[in-house]
């Protein structure tokens, strides 16, 4: 535990490496997948549900990481979390151009029409364009420009978008009764969030 605790930059600089190739394989495996035909009998339906789901993996990854080093004192893991969360609208910029191509054949009227009719697409689209601003401003050029606090206030769109992320998962597996998934996204999301209210309660109280 002590030498996990007292990582040098050059092996956080490794693991970040490794991170970063694994958490692309998903997306190689989409793209190997498409040249060998095995996206199944309904190739935009699993595209669609496998770039959702890396979707949610990384934003639950992504919000675990502050939880994960109070609980073990690992600080180096803060130089991992912008990583994950890129990665997260990575995979859903993936998935929103699955909707917008292959669904819509870029009808932008077709695509907006279908975003206000299905309640469970208008909450996932919400939560992709709560993401965008969270994306454009994690360089640190962007927090030196807004000011610690602003972009601090800013990020906290995330305790938003992964309940909406979760509702819109729940919405779509409901209409199959395949409510096992949602539910374990939506305790995991749950003990993350409670995790980080109680350390920002902590630190208060300390202070």
């Amino acid at each position: 535990m002590n030498a996990l605790r007292n990582l040098k930059p050059r092996q956080v600089g490794i693991l970040k490496g490794v991170l970063f190739v694994l958490a692309l394989l998903p997306f190689v495996r989409l793209i190997a997948f498409g040249f060998l035909d095995r996206l199944g009998a309904n190739p935009i339906e699993f595209i669609t549900r496998n770039t959702g789901d890396w979707t949610l993996y990384f934003l639950c990854i992504t919000l675990a990481v502050t939880p994960l080093r109070r609980l073990t004192g690992w600080n180096w893991l803060i130089r991992l979390r912008r990583m994950l969360g890129l990665f997260s609208f990575f995979y859903v910029v993936l998935h929103f151009m699955t909707f917008l191509w292959f669904d819509h054949f870029f009808d932008v009227g077709e695509m907006w029409r279908d975003v206000l009719k299905r309640p469970f697409i208008t909450v996932g689209f919400i939560a992709f364009v709560l993401l965008i601003p969270l994306a454009a401003t994690s360089t640190n050029a962007m927090v030196r420009r807004l000011g610690a606090k602003r972009w601090l206030w800013l990020h906290r769109l995330m305790y938003l978008i992964l309940p909406l992320g979760i509702l819109h998962f729940w919405w779509m597996k409901a209409g199959k009764n395949l409510l096992a998934q949602p539910i374990l996204f939506a305790t995991i999301v749950s003990t993350l969030l409670l995790l980080r209210m109680f350390f920002r309660f902590q630190s208060k109280k300390a202070s």
